[in-house]
């Protein structure tokens, strides 16, 4: 009889990942899903003036304000048109000492994946970089590879100067 596959969630999180995982640039990412505020689709954001480009403005949700990134400027790859598959990832980010309510705009949805906590590896170390990674790890999944982003480094400036207290100011 095999137990594995029913093993309660409560005993399966100590050992396991759950992600939400999306596309950019036909490369799938994922972050922790108690990271997950809610999925919501594309539109057009309020621009905030010196900001960096991959800030595309702020949009409200239930009063709140929300900066929101373009994960795809913010990685450093080319601006594509938004389409019908365009989402935005509203997250709960550590900013400081306070969590924050930051958006990320991604090419597609993927899914929602369990990661065995062995099947996931540090980045690797590249040297000097321009500030920490975005990625706080890579899971080995059977048939892809999926980077797992920190969150709460999206939104950072080199130096470590987080983009939400200048959208929020």
């Amino acid at each position: 009889m095999n137990e594995g596959s029913a093993t309660p969630a409560s005993k399966q999180s100590s050992t396991h990942e759950q992600l939400l995982t999306f596309v950019v640039n036909g490369e799938e990412y994922g972050v922790d899903i108690l990271r997950v505020q809610e999925i919501r689709g594309w539109s057009t954001p309020m621009p905030i003036p010196n900001t960096p480009v991959y800030v595309k403005g702020v949009i409200n949700i239930r009063g709140d304000i929300v900066p929101i990134a373009d994960l795809r400027e913010r990685l450093g790859l080319e601006h594509r048109d938004y389409g019908a598959t365009t989402a935005v990832v509203v997250l709960r980010v550590l900013n400081g000492s306070r969590h924050r309510i930051m958006g990320i705009v991604v090419d597609a949805m993927s899914d929602v994946t369990n990661v065995p906590s062995t099947d996931i590896k540090p980045p690797p170390d590249f040297g000097g970089g321009n500030g920490p990674s975005l990625a706080k790890g890579i899971a080995t999944l059977s048939d892809k590879m999926v980077t797992i982003l920190d969150v709460d480094q999206i939104f950072s400036l080199p130096g470590g100067d987080p983009v939400a207290q200048e959208a929020a100011a």
